[in-house]
């Protein structure tokens, strides 16, 4: 089974793209979803959280629910915005900001790789969100979400997009957030035969975002392997994806904020800290610059944190900030021990920037904010290539991909 392959991709028809396209479902809230989606009866948020159609109050795992997905998304296709090309194409997706562009291959990828490994995974998925995508896409027949991965740095990859991407782009729009998103339909046969041949070379691909959208993934094909009578390959033994180049994905900080001291006060927080760190006051927001690096916001005041470089180890999780905050300060002084459960813990993504976490901080909600240097994708992969997993909210990529504008039909 090759590691990716084209297929016929579903995606909005001529003049639609726009009005079609939407934020991942994970990323905005019920509240902002519904909000979005008024007067916009085509937007892919009616497939994607399709409980903003129905009364407010309704359990999101309600089979209701799922089963507005399915007439919303063949409402889409009879009233031909969106439509399904004919032979199987790869998509080259382009992303771009004022600071920042990435471009990546639109395909779809192997679950046996998945499941063997070849794909690396580096989190653990939270079971009610994974029975929720195995859900969706059972019942929609289809993948909607597509599976953030990368790929090691290929010459030969960017020489092909770049001529690709010369060509006038089937979509070219931007979003309310500034990002401008383009794909190119690829379905020349030459092209197509050098982009298998160059994804058969690479010893591994990496989920970077989307593990609960991979694992719903082969949890489907698993049983719908287990239905079929024969052995052949099937639709539903390949998921969507969308694969950059690992020197092109930009990863933000995801920065921690707590709702108490543990019972101490700032003085006394501050004095603990002097165990492991060297701690000074800053007039200036602090943005972490290198590692072991914090900034910490309480009572009005950043202050800076550099824990000794002796203190640093080796070990591939041990080593990342998300672990050193943790293991130096979280759990140690604050008693926070179990970073998926423990309610006093939050995380602010770093497109928030150090006003959103002061804003936390200022409001009450949280009484102090920290602010870490983002992880590297060298990090993530030497994580991945030990088969190891990452602490919980180590990863936030910018910009995020946009849903509805290739789907990949398992029927």
């Amino acid at each position: 089974m090759p590691l990716i392959k084209a297929f016929t991709g579903l995606r909005p028809a001529a003049g639609y793209v726009e009005a079609v396209a939407a934020p991942p479902y994970d990323v905005v809230s019920l509240q902002e979803a519904r909000e979005m989606a008024v007067g916009q009866p085509w937007s892919f948020l009616h497939i994607s959280r399709p409980e903003i159609d129905l009364p407010e109050g309704t359990d999101p795992y309600a089979d209701e629910v799922y089963a507005r997905g399915i007439d919303n998304l063949q409402s889409m296709r009879e009233a031909g915005v969106l439509m399904r090309d004919e032979a199987p194409c790869f998509y080259l997706y382009r992303l771009q900001t004022a600071e920042h562009q990435q471009i990546g291959l639109v395909a779809a990828t192997s679950v046996a790789a998945y499941e063997s490994g070849r794909v690396c995974k580096h989190e653990l998925t939270q079971p009610g969100k994974e029975d929720d995508r195995t859900r969706q896409i059972d019942s929609l027949n289809a993948q909607t979400g597509p599976v953030f991965l990368t790929c090691p740095e290929s010459p030969e990859f960017s020489a092909l997009a770049a001529k690709i991407s010369g060509e006038e782009p089937t979509y070219d729009f931007s979003c309310d957030d500034g990002v401008r998103h383009s794909l190119w339909v690829i379905n020349d046969v030459a092209d197509i035969s050098a982009l298998d041949a160059l994804f058969e070379n690479m010893a591994h691909l990496y989920i970077a975002d989307g593990h609960h959208r991979s694992a719903a993934a082969a949890r489907v094909a698993a049983k719908r392997r287990e239905a079929r009578s024969d052995a052949k390959e099937g639709p539903e033994d390949y998921f969507l994806s969308v694969i950059f180049p690992e020197n092109e994905v930009c990863i933000l900080d995801y920065n921690r904020v707590v709702r108490d001291l543990n019972g101490l006060t700032v003085a006394n927080l501050l004095s603990k800290l002097e165990s492991d760190f060297s701690v000074s006051l800053s007039n200036a927001p602090v943005q972490p610059q290198k590692r072991g690096e914090f900034g910490l916001y309480v009572d009005g005041q950043w202050y800076r944190l550099q824990l000794s470089l002796d203190a640093i180890p080796q070990d591939p999780v041990e080593r990342l900030d998300v672990s050193l905050l943790t293991n130096h300060l979280l759990s140690p002084i604050l008693g926070i021990e179990d970073l998926r459960r423990d309610p006093r813990i939050g995380f602010v993504g770093g497109i928030r920037g150090t006003d959103g976490l002061e804003a936390c901080v200022d409001s009450g909600e949280m009484a102090a904010a920290f602010a870490l240097h983002p992880t590297a994708m060298a990090e993530v992969m030497a994580v991945a290539d030990a088969g190891r997993l990452m602490p919980p909210k180590s990863t936030w990529f910018e910009p995020k991909l946009a849903d509805g504008i290739v789907s990949y039909v398992i029927d």
